[in-house]
């Protein structure tokens, strides 16, 4: 069973450790912290040996079950589960139902039915496949099937109330199957709090999901730009109070650096790591100082000149490049002064 030690608490933010969460028990894991993001469960851009070299890589690897559930059968009939299968087996595995990077069109998932797109297409997963599913992949942290869509902001209450009653519902069915099946009862569930951007959702969601027996918490639905950046927060807030101390929370679309530290003064711990990914595929670097500034006058002026710089590099000889996902956070290797002559 996952083991949290909160060692110091500043208003939400924690510091802590996560222990005994592998089968040995002999894993930790410090928070707040990130999970290894993969693709079909290979990290992007990055060969075996280049991950193999790369110092304070995250103790735990994040798969998503959208890439890998058009492989069921190939992972049921090999037997000893993705990590092994894809050289991951010297770490441990967090399955999630969906890849942060791509979101899934709303509008398919069902009272009996979670759909989830896959390179060959749409797939939909009742409780008994996505156990199955489990049983073959042989992760350690499973992400709980969910009706986890992403909700644009203002979206009915009836949807936001139906999101958690049926998330709810897959959530008992999935612990009560997993329960009967020996290779999975043993395993670290996270439940989903969905709820849209409704307070009063998010929070029955919170609560209801804190009375299973889950071991830890995913704050979904919140990639992109589907809920204003204020409203995050304040969702965010609301939900991480209601949650218990001795257990992670986790979310997922959060990548950007002042983004992640907004998150974590808020009592959130563990993050995906996408945010590099999606720098990587837009034709960028990550440039930026790890200085946090905390005057406020200061911060201002700073980003200031951060938007004066941008402004400036977007010459005549720069137009096309599309600026509109670029943050302060990177610099584009499109620009002309970056190409090699």
């Amino acid at each position: 069973m996952m083991k949290l030690t909160i060692t110091k608490v500043t208003g939400a933010a924690r510091l802590g450790v996560i222990s005994s969460f592998a089968q040995t028990g002999e894993r930790t894991m410090e928070i707040p912290g990130c999970l290894l993001y993969t693709r079909t469960a290979s990290p992007p851009h990055l060969t075996h040996d280049t991950l193999q070299s790369i110092a304070g890589v995250p103790p735990v690897t994040h798969v998503t079950l959208s890439t890998l559930a058009e492989h069921h059968e190939v992972l049921e009939e090999y037997k000893e589960g993705i990590g092994k299968f894809a050289g991951l087996s010297d770490t441990l595995l967090y399955c999630s139902v969906n890849d942060p990077v791509s979101p899934n069109p709303p509008g398919f998932n069902t009272n009996k039915t979670v759909s989830i797109w896959s390179s060959g297409g749409r797939l939909e997963l009742t409780p008994q496949k996505f156990v199955s599913l489990q049983r073959a992949l042989k992760a350690d942290w499973i992400q709980c099937l969910c009706d986890g869509e992403v909700m644009a902001e203002g979206c009915s209450r009836k949807r936001a109330r139906k999101s958690v009653d049926r998330s709810l519902a897959f959530l008992d069915e999935c612990l009560k199957l997993m329960s009967e099946n020996e290779a999975l009862k043993q395993k670290v569930v996270i439940g989903a709090i969905e709820g849209g951007d409704l307070q009063e959702e998010r929070l029955r969601s919170a609560r209801e999901t804190a009375k299973r027996p889950v071991s830890g918490f995913l704050l979904d639905g919140f990639p992109g730009g589907s809920v204003s950046p204020e409203a995050k927060l304040s969702l965010i807030s609301a939900v991480t109070t209601e949650l218990p101390e001795e257990k992670p929370r986790l979310i997922h679309g959060i990548g950007r650096p002042d983004e992640v530290l907004e998150c974590v003064e808020r009592g959130v711990d563990l993050f995906d790591s996408t945010f590099p990914y999606e720098v990587t595929e837009r034709g960028c670097a990550l440039c930026f100082t790890y200085q946090y500034q905390t005057d406020p006058e200061t911060a201002v002026l700073h980003k200031e000149e951060l938007s004066n710089g941008e402004n400036n590099e977007e010459g005549t000889e720069d137009a096309e490049i599309d600026r509109s996902n670029i943050t302060p956070y990177e610099i584009c290797l499109k620009e002309k002064r970056f190409v090699c002559l």
